[in-house]
């Protein structure tokens, strides 16, 4: 894989990773008339619940949902610029315009209010790192329909800027992710995710890594590699199985599909697995993928996320794993987050993950006899 640095017309850096072996230099210059790239992201805790929530005002004037003529992630053409000036690409990374959390982020105040001398509500600059990952230049497609090879490619492009971006002044965790389709609130359609480099660690993770925590000090051993073994010896929620990783439905799923791919060994972040591991990864995802679009004949809407180890904390008790979730519960309705999910957090399943896990092997072998078919 050849690896080619630039900047864009603001300054924002903009990466190239080719895997097609004639792939032409990246020499493209961004012509556009962009004023500099600064942000007024900020970072507020919450005095009731001790966690951090982003202000990023200035995302409100982000691209939303362009015709596919005019989208920005497509390779630029004459008379028409885009975010990535080359005429064709594998796959490319770059800034985004409008980040949650920026290395440009400005000064705030340190403290929102005061009770008795003491700082109520602590506020910090949004500094931090968000970057786009276009998975190809092919707009009408999706991960899903991605050749083996080319999801081997993006797992070395996640792997590579987790490890860059865990060195940047004040990224605490990085959590590449894909949101998928317009019901997820997937704001331009071509086919990408995203990477953000937060300035703290997240309360889902702190949260994971306590409990983890604690099943250490009671059991000597760690959680999820126990969770592994469990379901690999009961099988009612086994998907899919590799040499090295699992596919599952969690036995506790909050969400209507919820699946988890699990390496069968124990690694912080995906810098850390093996290239055998990478190689098993690509075709197993794109197993599940199949199943997942599959269940209701159609394409799914999710959100498939990288749950790695912070950067500077908890790294003995991370294991590396990707969950991916859809809100929807039937062909078209959608599980709406209302009063007990939203308010208290207290998330309540419409179907039993053994149900689904049934649906989706089952969903599985239908799609792959109709595909077999003259």
């Amino acid at each position: 894989m050849r690896r080619t640095t630039a900047r864009l017309a603001d300054g924002r850096e903009i990466i190239y990773f080719d895997d097609t072996p004639d792939a032409p230099a990246r020499t493209a210059v961004d012509t556009r008339d962009l004023p500099g790239h600064r942000t007024g992201s900020e970072i507020r805790r919450d005095p009731l619940t001790g966690e951090w929530v982003a202000m990023a005002a200035h995302r409100q004037e982000r691209t939303y949902k362009p015709p596919a003529e005019t989208c920005p992630l497509c390779p630029s053409a004459p008379g028409r610029p885009t975010e990535i000036p080359e005429a064709g690409y594998d796959v490319v990374v770059f800034e985004n315009r409008f980040p949650s959390f920026s290395d440009s982020a400005g000064p705030v105040s340190p403290v929102l209010s005061t009770q008795d001398g003491r700082g109520l509500v602590p506020a910090a600059p949004g500094r931090g790192r968000c970057e786009v990952v276009c998975f190809t230049s092919e707009h009408g497609t999706s991960f899903g329909e991605l050749s083996v090879e080319r999801v081997r490619t993006v797992v070395d492009v996640w792997a590579d800027r987790t490890a860059a971006m865990s060195t940047m002044d004040g990224v605490a965790q990085v959590f590449p992710f894909e949101n998928r389709g317009e019901d997820i609130g997937v704001t331009l359609s071509h086919p990408h995710g995203q990477i953000y480099g937060y300035p703290f660690v997240t309360p889902r993770t702190e949260r994971m890594l306590q409990a983890a925590k604690s099943y250490v000090a009671e059991w000597g051993r760690p959680v999820m590699g126990d969770v592994l073994a469990a379901e690999l010896a009961e099988g009612t929620r086994v998907l899919a199985s590799s040499a090295h990783w699992t596919a599952l439905v969690p036995a506790a799923a909050r969400w209507p599909v919820h699946v988890q791919l699990v390496p069968h060994r124990q690694v912080p972040d995906l810098p850390a697995l093996a290239d055998r591991e990478r190689d098993d990864f690509a075709g197993l995802y794109l197993d599940v993928l199949g199943h997942l679009d599959a269940l209701y004949q159609r394409p799914l809407p999710y959100v498939a996320a990288w749950h790695q180890a912070p950067v500077r904390e908890g790294r003995e008790l991370a294991w590396l794993h990707l969950e991916v979730f859809s809100p929807l519960r039937t062909r078209d309705r959608l599980k709406y987050l209302a009063g007990s999910e939203s308010g208290l957090a207290v998330w309540i399943n419409d179907v039993t993950p053994e149900a689904m896990a049934e649906r989706l092997r089952d969903a599985g072998r239908a799609g792959r006899a109709g595909r077999a078919r003259p």
